[in-house]
């Protein structure tokens, strides 16, 4: 078996090592210049906000260290066990945990408080990563596809019942793990189609959705038939029509248009020519101008109005008011702006001082850093983030042990996903479904989730020439 003294710290990573740290003290300094008021005469350092980080960088780099001296096998053996518990703590919290801005998410005990979604995370990842790893799974199959689906699937039940939409979306994170390791490209085609359509739902009236299905559908089958070049003028000239009419809010017209144009070419097609990729296109067709009208009327009729700001404030700022709704991130934006090329400097942030941003110290950190480091600054922490994933991709792909490839590629993910959508909604273009920056956002629970994955993914590529 081999030993930590001759796997262990000698074939670290330095690299990916280096960057974990110099984003986890990048985090820090942020945090204590963002609660650098609370400070006074008589105030004891560890009861403000960057005294509470401070413990908990402290008990994370313990943890790190403890990782480091496990035996590498550990994590591999006892995968299961691991998500188990952690499904057993997402479970107990709707029971016993403490309601906190409207969601049963955290466990509160003394001055501190843990989120057990972060921790599920880290046994998700595990978890799959063990399934992957069997001889007997193959993403081909529909019970392997099913299996690891489930994995997937229990945690974010369990967190959407919290309920915590933000931390339950990035469990979709896992799907770059299956695509790399074989899951059908159909699934993400039918997956992407799916979001495109709800999107472009939120985005414009349903009508104008199935317009664009169908004259695009009528395009494909066009040309696929014996002498397309007629037909391809037919339907272009369908939906040259299909948008002039609705240029001039004749949506309905435009519609029949476009399915005068699709229907004859699905007929033709179904008795002559490609009877599968008419039905293929004929189910398009009913999906997404289904999940068009359907969308539409869930967003009107169903949610709730401070669930339709967050949309508004993302696809129709217009609509959302700049001292309600879309105050955050007006002041997130504003932050971001007013630091310029170099910065205002450290702990030179007016808004920063002057609390402007809500949630500065977690889910809009990153203005932080636009306000006081600039563009400069931001192009360093961006790019910290992009280095550290880059290097576990390149750790991922050297690894001998199908388990410590699956389970990189799962902290990638992970990795990637928190870090493209927090930037993405500081600066307005994504919405606001409070995910924390990794390793920077205020938050014990992140910081201690994420250094799990970390360190444990270091540990095994440390070992990965005892295999």
């Amino acid at each position: 078996m081999a030993t930590t003294s001759r796997y262990g710290w000698r074939n670290i990573d330095w690299i990916a090592l280096s960057v974990f740290l110099s984003l986890m003290a990048i985090g820090w300094a942020l945090i204590f210049s963002v609660s650098y008021g609370e400070l006074g005469e008589g105030v004891n350092f560890f009861s403000t906000t960057a005294g509470k980080q401070s413990v908990w960088v402290f008990i994370t780099l313990v943890v790190f260290a403890v990782v480091m001296v496990i035996d590498w096998k550990f994590w591999q053996t006892f995968n299961v066990p691991i998500y188990i518990v952690s499904i057993l703590l997402l479970a107990g919290v709707l029971f016993f945990g403490s309601n906190i801005k409207g969601g049963t998410s955290w466990y509160a005990f003394g001055g501190f408080s843990f989120q057990p979604s972060e921790l599920a995370k880290f046994g998700a990842c595990l978890a799959l990563a063990g399934y992957l790893s069997k001889l007997s799974t193959n993403l081909r199959h529909f019970r392997s596809q099913l299996f690891a689906f489930g994995i997937i699937a229990l945690p974010v039940g369990l967190i959407m019942a919290q309920p915590d939409a933000g931390s339950a979306i990035t469990f979709l994170s896992f799907f770059i793990l299956l695509y790399r390791e074989g899951l059908s490209p159909n699934i993400y085609a039918v997956g992407f189609f799916l979001a495109g359509t709800l999107l472009f739902s939120l985005l414009f009236n349903p009508i104008i959705v199935a317009v664009l299905i169908a004259t695009g559908g009528f395009y494909v089958m066009a040309n696929n038939f014996r002498e397309p070049k007629y037909w391809r003028r037919a339907a272009i000239v369908v939906a040259a029509g299909a948008a002039i009419l609705l240029w001039f809010d004749l949506d309905w017209v435009a519609l029949g248009l476009g399915l005068a144009g699709f229907i004859p070419a699905f007929f033709l097609h179904l008795a002559r020519y490609n009877a599968r990729l008419a039905g293929m296109l004929s189910l398009v067709l009913i999906v997404g101008s289904g999940l068009a009208f359907s969308t539409d009327y869930a967003f009107k009729n169903i949610l709730k109005p401070h669930q339709q700001d967050r949309i508004n404030v993302w696809l129709h700022p217009d609509r959302a008011d700049a001292r309600g709704s879309r105050y955050n991130v007006l002041q997130s934006q504003m932050a971001i702006s007013s630091g310029g090329l170099e910065g205002k400097g450290f702990l030179e942030g007016a808004m920063t001082k002057m609390n402007y941003v809500p949630e500065q110290s977690t889910d809009f950190i990153f203005c932080t850093v636009g306000e006081e480091q600039g563009f400069i600054g931001s192009v360093i922490v961006i790019g910290l983030f992009l280095t550290l994933l880059l290097r576990i991709v390149f750790i991922a792909e050297r690894q001998r042990s199908s388990f410590s490839r699956h389970y990189a590629y799962g902290v990638a993910g992970l990795l990637f996903i928190h870090f493209f959508v927090n930037i993405g909604m500081t600066m307005g273009l994504l919405p606001i479904i409070g995910i924390p920056l990794p390793l920077i956002s205020k938050g014990g629970s992140a910081l201690l989730g994420f250094t799990l994955m970390i360190s444990v993914l270091l540990k095994l590529d440390s070992n990965r020439y005892s295999l």
